[in-house]
């Protein structure tokens, strides 16, 4: 993984910067905030997509820069222009193991990624921070049904359900990938802001945290299922995320959220220096109200897009409409005027 210090002798070379992320996953939401904000934006986008990005005027980038593929990230030319770069899901999923090694500044934790990247790392961290999650099964261990994970970023594809051992062999064989007992309960995603600059939020060990928005995700055949089964039909059981749909959590569960987004924090922190700015706890509530973390995403998340002027949570912290993308450009520019980029980039 490239040095801390290499970076900031990049970022030590910028009078002032803007926001650069990959057209895909979130971009619209941080090209707006930015604007929002009045920060100048970069779109690394594909060659073909680009009249899509302009568009929509208010969630356009200032500039692009065209590549063959998103894999092709020109880190010299976003030096150049003074860039921070904003990862998002897309952009973590199409460079891999290369996103270590960007030699560009990035908004958050580069280590985080690699924490996200691997399941091991990733159930290493949510045991740290002592929150209830599903067992993690070896193959010999189901007896009932047991949801497969494949590394990766890739929004649910692939994801599928096994029953026993000899189902597990026969379809997945092997293939990396995590067995995690299966959870019957509403899935709940909360976006979680971490800021060690603000004054309101929820207090954690090393600064504070707001909730942003919390939504829920609309899966292929398994959201739409009910309706070819009622049809006679026998469709296979598949997760791949379609979109994302608001919802509001009862009040009373509130505590126990922001107990979850403060522990995940303050471990993160014990690991591996910690995680800046947004991420997502991904979790099932059953019918006693009982929470499972079952993911962490180290990054914004694709449920914020839903509210690109707020939620029913970022009305109780501002004044003024503020989406996960605005609330990123305002952290820059605070820690910019404090003269402390250096502390959340990397």
């Amino acid at each position: 993984m490239l040095e801390k210090e290499k970076i900031e002798e990049i970022l030590s070379g910028y009078k002032k910067f803007k926001i650069a992320t990959i057209c895909s996953h979130s971009s619209l939401q941080i090209f707006k905030g930015a604007r929002e904000e009045g920060i100048k934006t970069i779109g690394i986008v594909q060659k073909g997509k680009q009249e899509l990005y302009e568009s929509f005027p208010y969630g356009t980038p200032d500039e692009f820069i065209e590549v063959d593929n998103y894999s092709q990230i020109p880190d010299k030319e976003l030096v150049d222009k003074n860039a921070i770069i904003i990862p998002h899901g897309s952009f973590v999923e199409y460079t891999g193991p290369k996103f270590d090694d960007l030699e560009v500044p990035i908004y958050g934790n580069r280590q985080s990624a690699m924490w996200e990247r691997s399941r091991t790392k990733m159930f290493e961290w949510m045991a740290h921070a002592g929150i209830k999650r599903p067992k993690i099964l070896e193959p010999d261990q189901i007896d009932g049904p047991a949801l497969v994970k494949f590394p990766g970023a890739k929004g649910g594809r692939g994801y599928t359900i096994v029953n026993g051992t000899k189902e597990f062999e026969e379809r997945i064989g092997d293939r990396e990938c995590m067995i995690q007992e299966f959870i019957i309960g509403v899935r709940a995603y909360p976006h979680y802001f971490f800021s060690p600059f603000t004054k309101v939020g929820y207090k954690t060990k090393h600064g504070k945290i707001e909730l942003l928005g919390v939504d829920t995700r609309v899966e292929s055949s398994a959201d739409e299922i009910a309706r070819a089964v009622s049809i006679g039909l026998k469709p296979k059981l598949a997760f791949t995320v379609i979109g994302n749909q608001a919802m509001v959590l009862r009040e009373s569960l509130l505590y126990n959220y922001m107990e979850i987004g403060k522990k995940v924090s303050d471990a993160s922190f014990d690991l591996f220096g910690g995680i800046y700015g947004p991420y997502c706890v991904e979790t099932i509530i059953n019918e006693d109200l009982e929470i499972y973390s079952f993911e962490i995403s180290a990054r914004i998340v694709a449920g914020t897009n839903i509210y690109p002027d707020g939620s029913p949570y970022s009305t109780y912290y501002y004044k003024e409409p503020m989406s996960t993308g605005r609330r990123i450009a305002r952290e820059l520019k605070i820690a910019h005027k404090k003269k402390k980029l250096n502390e959340i980039i990397y």
